[in-house]
């Protein structure tokens, strides 16, 4: 998170939690693992897998037409701008540890986030089973720290959160990476409408 800058993003809670959406622990913990078992389990998860595979072979036509793909389907202008901050932030990250494919990528205003994760995986021939598991713990740690700040919620409550998602990650994950092609896609409507309502609330800590 502190080196690409993720902790700035909350992706669409901040406008849940304004609007009474998530307002309390439970609701907090139904948001954050909802995502979890939707957008990242249907889309994140098996578009990594394949970025990956991609990589580790050179094809940079497959790895093209995926990053497109995922890029297409965030939902909102703020969730656009945020895969392609974070994602020109680890380009640099990447080139800095000697990855230098990263490199071309900090001129692509399309890329996301997950495309230079993936490189780095290939590079450092990370397991792709580890690697998801470690992003999506990655995305819930982000989203419990903003809930922290946002609903708010303890910090003992927080570590409950992600204690619970936790034991369902594993499972997510293999769902995640048994999807065929034709059942990739985004399955959460309200973390779109939440982050393109976003854009124009009145007073705002984070960035989407």
């Amino acid at each position: 998170m502190l080196p690409v800058g993720a902790y700035a993003y909350s992706q669409g809670l901040e406008f849940a939690v304004s609007s009474g959406w998530v307002k309390d622990d439970n609701t907090a913990s139904i948001w954050i693992k909802g995502l979890l078992g939707n957008t990242l389990t249907n889309l994140d998860i098996p578009i990594l897998s394949r970025l990956h595979k991609a990589w580790l072979v050179n094809d940079k036509k497959k790895v093209l037409y995926w990053n497109d793909y995922l890029f297409a389907s965030r939902d909102s202008g703020e969730l656009q701008a945020e895969d392609q901050q974070l994602a020109h932030a680890l380009a640099r990250l990447l080139g800095d540890l000697g990855v230098p494919e990263a490199m071309v990528w900090k001129k692509n205003s399309r890329v996301c986030f997950i495309t230079l994760f993936s490189l780095g995986l290939a590079h450092w021939k990370i397991p792709i089973n580890d690697a998801s598991w470690g992003y999506l713990w990655m995305w819930a740690e982000n989203q419990v720290l903003a809930a922290i700040k946002l609903v708010p919620i303890g910090q003992t409550s927080g570590q409950k959160i992600l204690s619970s998602a936790i034991e369902i990650i594993p499972k997510l994950v293999s769902t995640g990476l048994s999807l065929k092609d034709e059942d990739i896609g985004y399955t959460a409507p309200g973390q779109g409408i939440a982050s393109a309502l976003h854009e124009t609330q009145y007073t705002r800590i984070f960035r989407s």
